[in-house]
């Protein structure tokens, strides 16, 4: 239960990487300004999450199960919150899903927005009408630079982040209204064990449907160039948490915040023509001319990115 003067924060997929730094993060503030509710579909997965928030579970951490997908589970999470009192509700629960769109069911399409975008709105709507009534709160959303530009093999993924970004851009007209904010983190590549073994997997993977050539551009240009661009921009799962932080913590938050400041040119190049040719264009080349040149760019990038620049890179300001 939350002390007097204490946030209450509920955060959604705290099982592992981003969820669960933001919960630990937050758990542990020095000047223990938040209770943080953690929650995820299995609580058999909060191992990782337990051992990491270490003597503050129990105490500034607790945990809820929660499937964003169910109706049902989302209303049950909420009155299971002290007087259903959330003033700072983080979304994070999503999936992803990559590869030729041809060797993709509409069924796995619709599991992707049934959790990356049905499910943000489910918890909007369940914690909303309170916040409505409180005239505070604060609703944040985890986004990706892929709900701003397009990804090439990431068709569904960044349709569904698309669809979040439009939904959200929407409702924070009206929020202000009643004193709710609402605000977009959008990382880049970030590091964490799912990314991983998703690209390990769709590696391995075959692709009925899709015709030979495809698969092979998918295979042999795309994935290479995605690690590359992992592993000169990528940031971790504490810095996408640092970002949350500060952005919860500001006196006047930002409705979009970029957390890598290395894809500020990237997402510009779509606001610089309104025709969308320019990104469209430059992306294709990057991808199927310049390859080798891109490869070459990423590891220099890799090195000049030290450590000093990364820490830029975190904040949202």
């Amino acid at each position: 239960m939350a002390n007097s003067g204490q946030k209450v924060v509920l955060i959604t997929g705290c099982s592992s990487g981003i969820g669960l730094r933001i919960a630990v993060t937050l758990a542990k503030d020095e000047k223990k300004r938040y209770h943080v509710i953690a929650t995820m579909r299995d609580l058999k997965k909060k191992d990782k999450l337990v051992e990491a928030a270490g003597d503050v579970y129990g105490k500034t951490m607790m945990l809820l199960p929660l499937d964003v997908c169910s109706d049902e589970s989302v209303k049950q999470c909420i009155n299971n919150v002290k007087d259903r009192h959330i003033d700072i509700l983080i979304n994070n629960a999503g999936v992803g899903l990559l590869g030729p769109v041809e060797s993709i069911s509409i069924e796995e399409m619709k599991r992707v927005f049934e959790t990356n975008f049905f499910g943000v709105v489910r918890m909007i709507k369940e914690v909303m009408p309170d916040m409505k009534k409180r005239r505070s709160g604060h609703i944040v959303v985890m986004s990706s630079v892929m709900g701003l530009q397009g990804v090439v093999f990431n068709d569904v993924y960044t349709a569904s982040k698309f669809a979040m970004e439009g939904f959200c851009e929407s409702m924070a007209v009206q929020l202000m209204k009643f004193n709710i904010r609402l605000s977009m983190i959008e990382p880049g590549p970030v590091h964490t064990e799912f990314e991983t073994k998703m690209m390990e997997d769709v590696a391995k993977m075959e692709y009925p449907g899709a015709d030979a050539d495809t698969v092979r551009y998918f295979k042999d240009v795309y994935l290479p160039s995605s690690i590359d661009i992992f592993e000169a921009m990528g940031q971790t799962p504490e810095d996408i948490a640092k970002c949350t932080k500060k952005v919860i913590e500001s006196s006047s938050p930002r409705f979009r915040n970029l957390t890598n400041n290395l894809y500020t040119p990237i997402v510009a190049l779509k606001y610089a023509d309104e025709t969308g040719g320019l990104s469209v264009n430059t992306f294709y080349n990057l991808l199927f001319n310049f390859g080798p040149l891109m490869h070459i760019t990423m590891s220099i990038l890799k090195c000049l990115t030290c450590s000093c620049l990364r820490r830029r890179t975190i904040s949202p300001n």
